[in-house]
Parts: C-alpha cells; structure tokens; sequence
C-alpha cells in the first residue's frame, strides 16, 4: 500500500492531533502536575501527565515519553484504558487523546519545567483546582473494569462550553 492510499493529502477531511493522557497511581495517589504558570493552557490548572505524540511514536511511546520527561518516572507498563475524541463540526482540526492508567513503582519524581508534580489522595482530589474534563474523566477511568476501554467525545455545546460525553465498551470485540 502506498503512502497516499491512506488519505493523507486529502485536506478537505477532519484531522486530529495526537496526545497522551496517563493517570498515574501508588498507594491510593493520584499524581498531577499544575501547569507551570508560562504554559499557554491550563496555567496553574491540574491534569494530568501527558502530551502531544510525536509522528515517530506510537501512542504508547509518546505515553512513556511524557511520563519519563515530565516525572523521572520509568513506568513498567501502561494499559489503554481510554480513547477521547475532541472535536466540533465547526472546526475542521481536532485533538485524539489516549488516556492511560499506570501504576508507579515509587513518589519519588523528579520536576521538570511543565509545572508542579503533586500526589493526591484517591478520596480528596481537589476537583476545583482541575482543568475542565478532569473531574468527570477520572472517576470513569479508575471505575472501569480491567476488560473496559472508555470512549469519550467532547464537543461545544451552544454556550461554547465543553460537553463531555463518555461510554464504557466491555472487551477487546467491541460488546
């Protein structure tokens, strides 16, 4: 197959840009980084670690990458546990993001220039302190069941804010 055949030059379709999510845990924290307050988005905003993937990554490598940049933190694994898709009718661009739960072998991590790294409890996130999507996404993350994947949709609602829409699918076929 040639590399066209895959629609790539096709301008006229709706195209997305790639990004991480991972939710990281140990001992009943969750870490999250504050946004340092020089970063375009979300500056002092919870969230958390991740970024844009790059095009030589998979989506799990550019995961990794974000983590270890941003914490120090060499993960063992990663497991897929969301897909979110960021777009609007309105907007030919749009954001995919692949949000991934992990589990750290220590809270020993090391800062970085994106902003704070912070553990919170599982049972006082400080959802207030959060960006937008948070404070719905990571209860339906760390509920799923290890055979779920999540698929989320946000959207603009007619206010311009932000409707966030999620769906729990059960096993690897799709049921």
């Amino acid at each position: 197959m040639r590399w066209q055949d895959q629609g790539t030059h096709l301008t006229d379709r709706h195209r997305v840009i790639p990004r991480a999510l991972c939710l990281i845990t140990h001992g009943g924290k969750l870490l999250l980084i504050r946004a340092a307050p020089h970063k375009r988005l979300w500056a002092g905003k919870l969230n958390g670690i991740g970024g844009h993937i790059e095009p030589d990554e998979t989506p799990l490598e550019g995961a990794l990458r974000e983590v270890s940049e941003e914490t120090g933190l060499q993960l063992p694994a990663l497991r897929l546990c969301g897909i979110i898709h960021v777009a609007d009718r309105r907007d030919p661009s749009g954001i995919m993001v692949f949000v991934y739960l992990g589990e750290a072998p220590t809270c020993e991590v090391t800062p970085s220039g994106e902003g704070t790294l912070e553990w919170h409890a599982l049972d006082a996130l400080p959802w207030d302190e959060m960006v937008a999507d948070m404070p719905s996404l990571v209860p339906q993350v760390l509920n799923l069941a290890p055979d779920e994947l999540l698929y989320g949709h946000y959207t603009q609602g007619e206010n311009g804010e932000v409707v966030f829409r999620y769906m729990a699918v059960r096993g690897l076929d799709g049921n």
